[in-house]
């Protein structure tokens, strides 16, 4: 397939697989986070899936060559387990596809996860001043907007990344901004918020007011101000978007790495066997990033090497973390097959005159 985007992505192979004298890695490790630390080490935090769908999230420091590419990693033990009741449910527990920002006004690292709990799916928060050491703060709530006549604590909800700095929100002030999913069975909301006509999944943008927050890590919990952002629209994501690695600011706007997903999702199946998984690339305002100023047609990545379309789940690219570097260079790290973890260069654009 050609690509005429251009944000081109240009793969360095696989950095992380499962390691098969472990149980805790017998179904791979997949879709992970990666942050920086204070003293500039790079680290991912994988999705670490043991017999039964149970899964931790890793700790792993990247390691790079003489020439500064990524070439391996070396483990350091869990972030989280799924100990909390709200990470635990009858059929299995979990801590999954971890996200991690750098929140500067706050001065913290924030992670957000999926908590595979008694009602499913739902997005879960974790703060930390070094990366490896982390604190729950529980799960996300988003309250009740009359305008959209809908309770979104009672939707599955996966795929939150959040903004490093402050944007506008729809009333014009800074806030805290994040993007997330918030979906019924099978990827349908099937009770539609008011005045929406989508029922695919697809991306919102939720905030929180900045003040409370600094002042108590728990007003982290509860977003509001819920809009829809972006709806599947292309062929190769025509069953549901959702949010990829966490915005990061250019020169062109919020770049955002998103996936989308096409074929039949079956429900209560936790490997689905009928889709493919792609990414896509999209640029937001830097004040409103409610306001979507390019996404790509086509593909910046989609299932092609062996690693991509043969493993748990075949024919998977799945974006979860971002490494902005020098010279307009950023890696995306990506779960491949939901089985190991790819990385790729992407080289920003000078100019999107063309767009």
């Amino acid at each position: 397939m050609r690509i005429t985007t251009p944000f081109h992505l240009r793969r360095l192979g696989v950095i992380m697989r499962g390691d098969p004298h472990n149980p805790d890695e017998a179904l791979g490790v997949l879709n992970p986070a990666t942050a920086r630390a204070p003293d500039g080490r790079l680290y991912l935090f994988p999705r670490v899936v043991a017999a039964g769908n149970y899964s931790r999230i890793g700790i792993a420091e990247v390691l790079f060559d003489a020439v500064g590419e990524p070439s391996g990693v070396e483990r350091r033990g869990y972030a989280l387990e799924p100990t909390e009741s709200y990470e635990q449910n009858a059929h299995t527990a979990g801590c999954e596809d971890a996200r991690i920002t750098y929140i500067e006004p706050l001065g913290r690292y924030l992670m957000t996860y999926t908590a595979y709990g008694p009602l499913g799916a739902r997005i879960a928060l974790a703060i930390s001043e070094d990366l490896l050491h982390w604190e729950r703060l529980g799960p996300v709530k988003f309250a009740f907007d009359p305008a959209l006549r809908v309770d979104f604590d009672l939707y599955d909800n996966k795929d939150a990344v959040l903004f490093p700095t402050l944007v506008n929100d729809p009333h014009g002030r800074p806030a805290l901004a994040l993007l997330h999913r918030p979906a019924n069975v099978q990827g349908r909301m099937w009770v539609l918020p008011a005045g929406i006509t989508e029922e695919r999944a697809s991306i919102w943008i939720s905030y929180c007011a900045l003040a409370p927050a600094q002042a108590s890590p728990a007003a982290l919990l509860t977003w509001r101000d819920h809009m829809l952002l972006a709806t599947p629209g292309q062929p190769w994501e025509e069953t549901k978007i959702g949010a990829g690695t966490p915005p990061i600011r250019t020169p062109h706007g919020w770049l955002l790495i998103y996936h989308g997903v096409a074929g039949q999702i079956l429900e209560g199946v936790d490997h689905q066997p009928h889709v493919r998984y792609s990414a896509g690339a999209m640029l937001l305002d830097i004040d409103d990033p409610r306001t979507i100023l390019y996404r790509s047609a086509e593909p910046v990545l989609m299932p092609e090497v062996a690693e991509e379309r043969i493993g748990i789940v075949s024919n998977v690219v799945f974006p979860t973390g971002v490494d902005l570097r020098e010279h307009g260079r950023v890696d995306i790290y990506y779960g491949m097959a939901d089985a190991a973890i790819g990385v790729a260069r992407l080289d920003l654009p000078e100019q999107l005159d063309a767009l």
